[in-house]
Order: structure tokens, then sequence, then C-alpha cells
């Protein structure tokens, strides 16, 4: 069980993407892709500027930055629906709301306990730190 964890845990530093991967970053709702892993985003792989939820070029925005957690929940579990009915691409999660949203990683990781189920959803270390 250890083995396969540490197989699915997204790198920290994202420099490439495979064809069927997909980057996994908070947002805001607007889609304005101005700062941390969104900037990232929209500049290598594909987030399109004024979108700022669900699936564009080689990534999927989760907004994180319009409230509380309750807020962010939801956008979440369609992230996990989403990802549980596309088994061809493989999700890297990145520390999403653990930035410029401020959130701590013991808030968000929760949200994802969902997702530790998903062969293909990857999930930052410290999120598997709290989900384990």
């Amino acid at each position: 069980m250890e083995i396969e964890l540490e197989k699915r845990i997204t790198p920290k530093y994202i420099n490439s993407l495979d064809e069927n991967e997909i980057f996994v970053f908070g947002s805001n709702l607007p889609g304005l892709h101005v700062g941390g892993a969104a900037n990232v985003a929209h500049n290598k792989w594909g987030a399109v500027w004024g979108q700022g939820v669900g699936l564009h070029g080689q990534t999927y925005a989760i907004p994180t930055m319009q409230g509380g957690l309750e807020t962010v929940e939801p956008y979440v579990n369609d992230f996990i629906e989403f990802a549980q009915n596309r088994q061809d691409l493989k999700f890297l999660v990145t520390p999403v709301g653990c930035g410029i949203a401020g959130f701590k990683p013991k808030e968000i990781a929760t949200l994802f306990k969902a997702a530790t189920s998903l062969d293909n959803v990857y999930l930052p270390k410290a999120f598997w730190a709290i989900l384990d």
C-alpha cells in the first residue's frame, strides 16, 4: 500500500506534462490567472483567461478564492466526479488553495478524501500525510 501511495504523489515541481496528464490548480471564479499555479497553468498548459472552473487545455481549475471551505467543497466534488469519469487522464493535483487563497493543507486535504480511491488522481505529499 505504501509503495502505491508514493507513486500517486504529485511532484513538488511540475515542469512538463505527458499528453494524458492534467495540471490541477486553484483558481478564482473570474479566471484571472495572474499568480501562483494559476499563472503557470495559463502560461504553460492552456488554462483559459476568463474561465475559472473545469478542464481547459491540459489544466483543471478548482476555484478557491471565493470564500470559506464550504464554497470550495462543491468544486472539489465536481472535480472528483470528473476524474472518476475520465480514467483516460492522469490528474496531478497541486496544493490547491494553500497558496494565495490562504488555506492550510489540513483544511483542503480532507475535501479530497474521496479522490484517494481513484488511481488516476495524484495528490500533494502534504495532503497524503493528512489523509493517511
